[in-house]
């Protein structure tokens, strides 16, 4: 019989080293991505703890309830501009998210290689780079002309476009983590392609479709270049679809570039809401979608 061999000495010079370096690595590489975080988070609780300094002494009733004062007068609010924001993102929503949901689910379950596929796809890359400004002015050129006057539905229109790219190439990336195996057990109990697409693809992949929905949404809800030739802003209460309409993004537009400080102070006002309508809805979605209600399963 062979003799028995002697224990591995795990404490040597050399594994001490190499635990020693393991742990050093280890702790480096923790606090790169510890700063890293800190450098993403520090701006955005910068820009809001100023917003807040800036804008909360400017909140109060009338600032939710009036519309913007004639100049020269103090006071007034924006209750005009907060629902026509409202207003035009919910159009935006219901015209944007269903679009782009539908193409990226064609891009993922429907249209692999084939040209139309490829086609969509290069045109909602190209979108997600086209300026907002000259998506405002094509929306001019397309309804608003043709209108002959500006109104909220064309501002829901050029900002539903800007959220399809999002949504879609979002959409399409979040059905490709589906593993076919589920797909496949679908299909093999004689579920139609649709369904299994409506019900096990969609559903396994919508809390990433949401996430997606919300950053298109909260990247179209601050923009005023569209809107300053679409919806082009009321200084009055409008909500019909087919009329100007307020906004806050041109509100605090028009605010920031006057010469009046009761107006500098309302435009700071008026961003901090904005921030904050966005944060909220943002966060309501993701707390409904935790619940269980729009969440997929594992």
């Amino acid at each position: 019989m062979l003799p028995p061999r002697p224990p591995i000495d795990f404490d040597t010079p050399v594994m001490r080293f190499h635990r020693s370096r393991r742990k050093v690595t280890n702790i480096v590489v923790s606090g790169l991505a510890i700063l890293a975080t800190v450098i993403v988070i520090a701006p955005l609780v910068a820009i809001l703890v100023y917003l807040l300094y800036k804008g909360a002494s400017s909140l109060n009733f009338n600032f939710f309830t009036k519309i913007p004062a004639p100049v020269g007068e103090e006071g007034g609010g924006m209750a005009n501009s907060i629902v026509g924001s409202g207003i035009i993102l919910v159009l935006a929503s219901l015209m944007g998210i269903p679009i782009g949901i539908a193409a990226g689910v064609y891009l993922s379950e429907f249209g692999r290689g084939k040209f139309l596929a490829n086609a969509i796809r290069f045109t909602a890359d190209v979108l997600n780079g086209v300026p907002s400004i000259v998506m405002g002015i094509a929306i001019y050129s397309l309804i608003v002309m043709r209108q002959k006057h500006f109104s909220a539905f064309a501002g829901g229109v050029a900002l539903a476009i800007m959220m399809v790219p999002t949504i879609t190439r979002t959409t399409e990336e979040m059905l490709s983590t589906v593993p076919h195996a589920i797909r496949e057990a679908a299909l093999g109990l004689g579920v139609p392609k649709w369904r299994t697409v409506l019900s096990v693809s969609l559903r396994t992949a919508s809390p990433g479709i949401i996430t997606g929905c919300m950053l298109a949404f909260a990247r179209v809800a601050g923009e005023t270049a569209p809107l300053l030739f679409t919806a082009f802003g009321n200084q009055f209460w409008s909500v019909k679809l087919n009329e100007p309409i307020g906004a806050l993004p041109l509100q605090i537009y028009v605010y920031a570039i006057s010469p009046y400080d009761e107006w500098h102070r309302l435009a700071w006002a008026g961003s901090l809401v904005l921030i904050v309508m966005i944060m909220v809805s943002v966060t309501l979605v993701r707390v409904f979608a935790s619940r269980g209600a729009l969440k997929g399963g594992n």
